[in-house]
């Protein structure tokens, strides 16, 4: 057998031949073999580790716990440095490893496979930013990362954790949203959460705007020819920095084209829910978290579904709010349902709300109050049991349903059991939603309709809110079609009213108790 020396005198096929044939060789050579497999592991090992991000997170940290998001954002990361793509815009929820992957391990792993380029670290405060600066730096200085980089040092006067150089004339500069960066290049721009939380919950929301400008024409400006960015952050509010940048693609389509992926916390995969990180976060602990926290900063934190106040076209203090326990008298009762018309992932809810209608004796007028709302994705059957059920609970004078879809079938149903279901179309904007929603603003700005507070109540509120930009809007639907009969049963008028639009129905109760 020749001498050993090195695993490169060997094609991984001869050493395998070695190992079917270990009875032909004497001790001494099973020895060398050994540390030809050995050599030939810690070889491929660190191929893995130089060409596949995860793989260099679990080189560099061994507990390093990597969830099915990661390695999706793993492979975007890997796109960008392989230039396959350009711009990328990553939304995901507190605490589920977007920093340690993104804004350490990321940059760590680019400099070792590109050690002349220029990085640049951009979070919302530069002491977050340079934080992830030393984190980065000593991660290359140490042996681990030799193994794997090992022509990649540190420059010998790089002492700054926001600003070193590597030894090929490759740079790190972090800073905070706002910083002066003239002089700098980039031939990465990673921003890593550019809004506070403490900005948001304050409701100083002018540091979106800030935030943007300084992005768009101090740190966009800095990159190089070819330069990529990378934008990963938890959303805030529709003028976030992802919001501007989405808003900036569909308005003018020579502008930055980012591709941008949402990781809600809680899946919807057909009719189950299921964790985005299961390994960390279970599903009771998800529940637990939203629980806490008001239905807004749920969706949008947790779930990548903003909604701005001030795009709003029904604000949330419009809502007159019922504090008692239980609803007032209500003279009559409309139930509204707008059925999904199928029930798979993709597909709409099905959405019935219940309202009553009571006497408002400190102004002397007909309000309207929300009694119950079930959103859920259900099939047929499960539907018609559903809306029986409800029926049969409430008793309401008027239960109207749009005549489409699952509706028609609904429709047909309780028609048939002599129940007193109503196709309704609305009278006025019945072909636009966003017309049929303008067309009862007025009713919620002035005051007359009421919510309770409860978790329900306020999923309604933050879907009106929301309306046109979340994904569903079927509360918002059922809520229009009850608030238009409403309005057109002879309980109000408003001065914008014409004759023709209000009718007059029947009331059949004193009380609702």
């Amino acid at each position: 057998m020749p001498a050993v020396e090195t695993v490169f005198d060997f094609s991984e096929a001869d050493i395998q031949q070695m190992l079917d044939n270990l009875d032909n060789f004497d001790a001494d050579e099973v020895e060398e073999i050994d540390k030809l497999v050995n050599e030939l592991n810690t070889r491929k090992h660190n191929e893995r580790a130089y060409n596949d991000l995860i793989a260099f997170c679990k080189h560099m940290q061994k507990d390093y716990k990597v969830g099915r998001h990661h390695r999706l954002l793993a492979n975007m990361l890997m796109d960008i440095e392989q230039g396959n793509k350009d711009r990328i815009c990553v939304n995901i929820p507190p605490r589920h490893g977007k920093s340690q992957l993104v804004s350490i391990m990321f940059p760590a792993w680019f400099l070792g496979r590109n050690p002349t380029k220029k990085v640049m670290m951009v979070s919302h405060t530069t002491d977050l930013a340079v934080d992830f600066g030393r984190k980065v730096r000593n991660l290359i200085a140490t042996e681990d990362y030799k193994q794997i980089f090992p022509t990649v040092e540190l420059a010998v006067d790089s002492k700054s954790a926001g600003r070193w150089n590597t030894n090929s004339g490759g740079e790190y500069y972090a800073c905070g949203i706002g910083s002066s960066i003239a002089g700098r290049g980039a031939d990465l721009l990673l921003v890593d959460d550019p809004h506070s939380e403490q900005d948001v919950i304050n409701g100083n929301f002018e540091v979106f705007e800030k935030a943007y400008d300084w992005f768009t024409f101090g740190a966009r400006t800095r990159l190089m020819p070819g330069g990529r960015v990378a934008i990963i952050q938890t959303r805030w509010h529709m003028d976030d920095l992802t919001g501007r940048v989405t808003k900036d693609m569909t308005q003018n389509e020579r502008s930055d084209q980012y591709e941008i992926v949402e990781f809600p916390a809680i899946l919807q995969v057909k009719d189950v829910e299921k964790p985005l990180w299961p390994a960390f976060f279970d599903l009771e602990a998800l529940h637990r978290t939203k629980a806490s926290m008001p239905v807004f900063q749920w969706n949008a934190q947790y779930q990548q579904q903003p909604t701005a106040e001030e795009a709003s076209i029904i604000k949330r203090e419009w809502w007159q709010r019922w504090k008692a326990e239980q609803p007032p008298l209500c003279e009559y009762i409309i139930m509204s349902l707008d059925a999904a018309a199928e029930t798979h992932n993709r597909a709409d809810y099905t959405a019935l709300t219940t309202w009553g209608v009571f006497l408002n004796e400190e102004v002397n007028e007909h309000h309207i109050i929300l009694l119950n709302s079930i959103k859920q994705r259900l099939e047929f059957p499960e539907l018609k049991a559903l809306a029986l059920e409800e029926y049969d609970d409430w008793e309401p004078d008027s239960f109207i349903v749009e005549k489409k879809s699952a509706g028609t079938a609904i429709y047909q149903e309780m028609r048939r059991m002599g129940l007193p279901i109503q196709e309704y179309t609305p009278h006025r904007g019945s072909g636009d939603k966003l017309a049929r929603l303008n067309s009862v603003t007025d009713m919620v700005s002035s005051g007359m309709v009421w919510v309770p507070e409860t978790r329900w109540a306020e999923e309604l509120i933050e879907e009106v809110a929301g309306f046109p930009f979340m994904s569903h809007d079927d509360l918002v639907d059922s809520m229009v079609m009850a608030l238009m009969r409403f309005r057109q049963g002879g309980f109000i008028r408003l001065p914008n009213d014409e004759a023709d639009e209000i009718r007059y129905f029947k009331r059949k109760r004193s009380g609702y108790y």
